[in-house]
């Protein structure tokens, strides 16, 4: 989750749509079989033919903001170590409007010592608000870390926490 999409390479068969949501304005990587990156960016970058799945992950996005989903289903693929991917898939079983301290991440994979490197995964997480590292905190209830801005992260908690869905 990067505030703009310099640095994060591009594969020959990836398209980029973007979409105005309540955090500014968002960046959908992917190809026809997965989606790869939902960025923070300040630009609408975008290509032609996109293909139906980034027009998916799009609608589901706007469900989410519209309170209408808890949870994505869609095909994600984003590079890393074998720890970075534990760490990533803990992320995604953090329930919807819940959040979890960096120390029970790190519980979670194994290794309390990694603390700091399960700090460091999560702010390397190229899928914003789908694999919700917005729901990691800090040891004392603060919030911490979220390279998208901390606006962002207490925005999404709050629009988690503010009520039920459906």
């Amino acid at each position: 989750m990067q505030p703009s999409t310099a640095g994060v390479p591009s594969t020959p068969n990836e398209h980029m749509l973007s979409m105005p949501s309540p955090v500014g304005r968002l960046l959908i990587k992917g190809t026809a079989v997965y989606i790869s990156a939902v960025l923070f960016t300040e630009e609408g970058e975008e290509t032609t033919d996109a293909p139906p799945l980034l027009h998916e992950c799009i609608r589901q996005l706007q469900e989410y903001f519209e309170k209408k989903r808890r949870v994505f289903e869609l095909p994600l693929q984003q590079p890393g170590t074998p720890f970075q991917q534990t760490v990533w898939h803990q992320l995604t079983t953090i329930p919807f409007g819940e959040t979890i301290t960096y120390l029970t991440l790190a519980k979670r994979v194994g290794n309390v010592k990694s603390i700091r490197a399960v700090g460091t995964t999560n702010g390397k997480n190229n899928l914003a608000i789908i694999v919700p590292c917005h729901r990691v905190i800090g040891s004392g209830g603060e919030l911490t870390g979220y390279a998208g801005g901390l606006w962002r992260k207490q925005w999404l908690l709050d629009h988690e926490r503010g009520g039920l869905l459906f």
